[in-house]
């Protein structure tokens, strides 16, 4: 079975953007979703936000077209009254991290992959960057 990695916000934002020097490990993670070896598991928050800082940078047009590709290769999970309520009732300090966190795991996500990992302090999963990821996968 393909291994389910959930992305934070800001690894998909160095993929899309590409932002020098996260883009090429977040591009490999992409590759390999694409090659259909893992399965990206993504927040519908992420795509909202992802939308609104790319089109600070580039055209409306050109930050759909770049979201659309995206979906093509991830795997949207859900996010619901269940997911808030726990994001609501967290010891996470922030909101939005408590939300992606609880999306990982109730996505049956096996790995959470940020730039942020401190954010993460209070994960039962495991947290690393694209990098770590990637190092952990060549040393297997």
């Amino acid at each position: 079975m393909k291994k389910r990695i959930f992305l934070d916000t800001n690894v998909i934002l160095d993929l899309l953007g590409e932002r020098d020097p996260f883009y090429n490990s977040i591009a490999k993670l992409a590759t390999l979703a694409d090659k259909e070896i893992l399965t990206l598991v993504v927040s519908p928050i992420s795509f909202a936000t992802l939308n609104y800082f790319l089109s600070k940078f580039e055209s409306a047009q050109i930050a759909q077209e770049k979201l659309r590709k995206f979906k093509i290769i991830c795997e949207i999970c859900k996010l619901d009254e269940h997911i808030i309520e726990k994001g609501l009732n967290t010891s996470f300090k922030d909101f939005e991290d408590a939300l992606q966190y609880f999306s990982a795991v109730d996505s049956d996500c096996e790995i959470i992959i940020t730039r942020n990992v401190k954010d993460f302090k209070k994960s039962l999963l495991p947290v690393m960057t694209a990098d770590e990821y990637l190092k952990s996968l060549k040393s297997k």
